[in-house]
């Protein structure tokens, strides 16, 4: 076996219930939830375990509960005492991947996200802003696409999640006509996405700046576990550069699949999704067959990756 990656999900992969398997089985996971109440205030196990999609589905309460169900995942494999080569997450899931390398505390993490995700919904008036998906289009297209539609306002490629699977966000009229240029191009389809923000795109730089007096106030330590960052697709060089990254991350483009390629040229052949959904899992078979995808996110999965990570 080759290198081991541990990689994290990012909004949209929360479901009620997420996590409670393995926090019933394993005290540490249990623990997770508990430390997620008292950094936030409130009672965020009994949101995840008790609540419904529509209030799961708010910005501000999807982040921090997808990172605390992450970290509570991840725990019975630390436990097992398995530890990758080196860590990544999608968009969001960066954090959960920065908890795991040390490079900020859990409690500190929690109260970010819940702070990003209010800013990311605030930043732009609801309706003035959309997310739609590309698929069957090269990245050269959807760029080329995106630049044509922008006489009608700002669009531009939000998520690079493997090939012929991109997402593009932007104001409204624009992304219409983004999408309408890709079906021209031969898409095989331009979907409308259910968000509620035109997420990773230039209209969410003031949530990025709002962001940054959050980060200001966090300790930032040396990753004990090299992370690979949405931003450039690269290893992040020092614990320096992760506060600009993290801002910057909130209006960049999701370069998800350079993340994998990466991690590929450095050895890595096993990748383990932690937290809720196997939608990463997906997006790594269709990058590279021959990678090897692997998930934890119930005590099924838990035993099967544990299994496999044994072989």
């Amino acid at each position: 076996m080759g290198k081991i990656a541990f990689i994290f999900p990012g909004q949209g992969a929360q479901y009620v219930g997420m996590g409670k398997e393995l926090a019933e089985s394993y005290p540490a996971s249990a623990g997770v939830f508990d430390e997620a109440n008292e950094a936030l205030g409130f009672d965020i196990r009994k949101m995840i375990f008790e609540s419904d999609d529509e209030t799961l589905k708010i910005t501000e309460n999807t982040q921090p509960a997808i990172v605390t169900a992450s970290i509570a995942c991840l725990k019975p494999l630390l436990e097992a005492g398995i530890r990758p080569d080196y860590t990544a997450g999608l968009s969001l899931g960066e954090y959960a991947a920065h908890v795991l390398a040390g490079t900020f505390s859990f409690a500190d993490a929690v109260r970010l996200v819940r702070k990003r995700g209010k800013y990311m919904q605030e930043a732009v008036p609801v309706g003035q802003g959309t997310m739609a998906a590309i698929l069957g289009l090269s990245r050269e297209d959807v760029v080329e696409v995106c630049d044509k539609a922008k006489v009608h306002g700002i669009v531009e490629p939000a998520n690079f999640n493997c090939p012929g699977q991109i997402t593009i966000a932007g104001e409204t009229a624009a992304v219409n006509e983004a999408m309408k240029l890709a079906t021209e191009k031969g898409a095989k389809r331009a979907m409308l996405l259910a968000v509620s923000a035109p997420f990773h795109c230039s209209m969410l730089k003031p949530a990025g700046e709002m962001l940054r007096v959050e980060l200001d106030k966090v300790n930032i330590n040396p990753m004990s576990i090299p992370v690979v960052t949405n931003v450039t697709g690269d290893v992040v060089a020092s614990e320096n550069d992760v506060k600009e990254l993290l801002v910057k991350q909130v209006s960049s483009s999701v370069l998800w699949e350079d993340c994998v390629q990466t991690l590929v040229k450095q050895g890595v052949d096993t990748f383990v999704e932690i937290g809720p959904g196997k939608v990463l899992s997906g997006f790594i078979k269709k990058i590279d067959r021959n990678l090897k995808a692997l998930n934890v996110e119930d005590k099924a999965s838990l035993a099967q990756t544990l299994e496999a990570l044994k072989g």
